[in-house]
C-alpha cells in the first residue's frame, strides 16, 4: 500500500493521541525508519505497557488460545496471558501484514471489536499495527479488504530533521550526527532489489553503536567493514571519506581556496569521492538557477569550480563525472548555464594547465 499523504516521525505522537485512543491504527513505512520505537514511546507517554506481538511468529491458536472444559461441560477458549490482562495496555501488532492469512483473520474481532472469544480488552487499551510495504522488498502479504477497512492507515516517511533532533539527546556518535547534518539525504535510501545493506535511521544508529564500541583506536580497514556492512555502498564510501577528513583536518574549503589539492593517492579514493560529493552539494546550494542572478562572487566561484573539475578529471574522470551527473530522476542537478559553460570552457582550461 502506498500513501498519497505521508507524515514525519514528529507528527506521529499527536496523530496517535487522536486516533489510537478511539480506533485501531496501522503505521506503514519502510524498514528501519523507527515505526516500532514510535509506538513504544507513544505507549510510554500514556503510561501504558506496550505488548508486542510479531505477526510472522504467530499461529492462529496463539491468539485464540486453547479450549478449556467448564464445570458445565462446555468448552471455552482461553486467550494467552500476554493478551488477556486486567489493566489497560497498548497492543502492538508488529509486522501484521506479514502474518499468514489465517493469523490476519484471527485479528479481525480483536481489532474491530477489541475482543477475542469471551475476553474483551480493558477500557483504555489501544491497538496499533505496523508493517512494511510490498514495494520495500520486505516480507509482506496482501492485506484483506476486511482487515484494511478495520484500521486507520498512516504512512510514515523518514525525516532527517526529526532524527537529528532525536540523536542530539540519545548519545549518537558525533561523526554520525555531523555527517548527516551535512548530508541529510543520506539518512535513508530505498531498499535495493539485491541482498545488500542499505541506509536507514536504524542502520545509522547501529553504526553509531559500533563506533562507540571500537572507540578512538578504530582503524580505516575496520571502519570500512562497519560502514559497508550497514550502509548503502555509496554512503559507505562517502562516510569513510568524511572520517578521514575528520582525522586529518583535510576539508573541501581548503581545496576551494587553493590551499590544498584533490587527494590523488589510490588509498585516498574514498576521500576523493566524499570531497567530490561535497563539492557537488556546495555547487547545487550556491549557484543560482539563472546566471543573471549570480553575483560577481558567485561567478568567480563558478570559474574556480570549472578549474577544479579539470583537476579532478586528471585524477579520475569517473569521480569528476559524479559532480556533473544528473539526479536520480534523470534531470540535471546543477544549473544548465554552468554545465554549458563547463563543457565549453573545459578544453581551454585543460590547455591552460599544460
Amino acid at each position: 500500500m502506498q500513501g498519497a499523504v505521508t507524515v514525519s516521525p514528529s507528527q506521529v505522537p499527536e496523530l496517535l493521541l487522536g486516533l489510537a485512543t478511539v480506533r485501531p491504527v496501522f503505521l506503514w513505512g519502510a524498514p528501519g525508519i523507527g515505526k516500532s520505537s514510535l509506538v513504544r514511546e507513544f505507549a510510554d507517554s500514556l503510561g501504558l505497557e506496550c505488548v508486542s506481538l510479531i505477526g510472522t511468529q504467530l499461529a492462529p491458536e496463539d491468539l485464540i488460545g486453547v479450549p478449556q472444559i467448564t464445570p458445565e461441560g462446555r468448552s471455552r477458549f482461553c486467550p494467552p496471558e500476554s493478551i488477556a490482562r486486567d489493566e489497560p495496555y497498548c497492543l502492538f501488532l508488529d509486522e501484521l501484514n506479514a502474518a499468514t492469512p489465517d493469523v490476519q483473520k484471527a485479528f479481525y474481532s480483536l481489532i474491530l471489536d477489541r475482543r477475542i472469544g469471551s475476553y474483551e480488552l480493558p477500557a483504555g487499551s489501544i491497538v496499533i499495527g505496523a508493517g512494511n510495504r510490498a514495494t520495500d522488498g520486505a516480507l509482506a502479504r496482501p492485506m484483506a479488504s476486511a482487515l484494511v477497512n478495520r484500521l486507520v492507515h498512516v504512512h510514515l516517511r523518514a525525516s532527517a530533521t526529526d532524527w537529528l533532533s532525536w540523536a542530539a539527546g540519545n548519545g549518537i556518535h558525533p561523526w554520525v550526527v555531523d555527517y548527516l547534518t551535512d548530508r541529510p539525504d543520506h539518512l535513508w535510501s530505498a531498499p535495493p532489489k539485491s541482498e545488500e545493506p542499505f541506509s536507514t535511521p536504524r542502520a545509522w544508529h547501529m553504526l553509531s553503536d559500533t563506533l562507540h564500541s571500537f572507540g578512538p583506536t578504530l582503524d580505516e580497514p575496520t571502519l570500512k567493514v562497519l560502514t559497508y556492512g550497514l550502509l548503502t555502498p555509496q554512503h559507505a564510501v562517502s562516510f569513510c571519506g568524511y572520517a578521514k577528513i575528520v582525522r586529518n583536518s583535510y576539508g573541501l574549503d581548503a581545496i576551494l581556496k587553493g590551499d590544498a589539492r584533490w587527494p590523488h593517492r589510490p588509498e585516498d579514493r574514498d576521500l576523493l569521492y566524499y570531497l567530490a560529493d561535497a563539492f557537488r552539494g556546495r555547487l547545487v546550494k550556491e549557484l543560482p538557477a539563472q546566471k543573471e542572478h549570480a553575483s560577481n562572487a558567485l561567478r568567480q566561484t563558478a570559474f574556480r569550480a570549472k578549474s577544479l573539475l579539470v583537476q579532478l578529471a586528471e585524477i579520475s574522470v569517473e569521480v569528476a563525472q559524479t559532480v556533473i551527473a544528473d539526479g536520480a530522476d534523470g534531470n540535471p542537478v546543477l544549473p544548465s548555464w554552468f554545465l554549458i559553460e563547463a563543457a565549453r570552457d573545459m578544453p581551454r582550461l585543460v590547455e591552460a594547465r599544460r
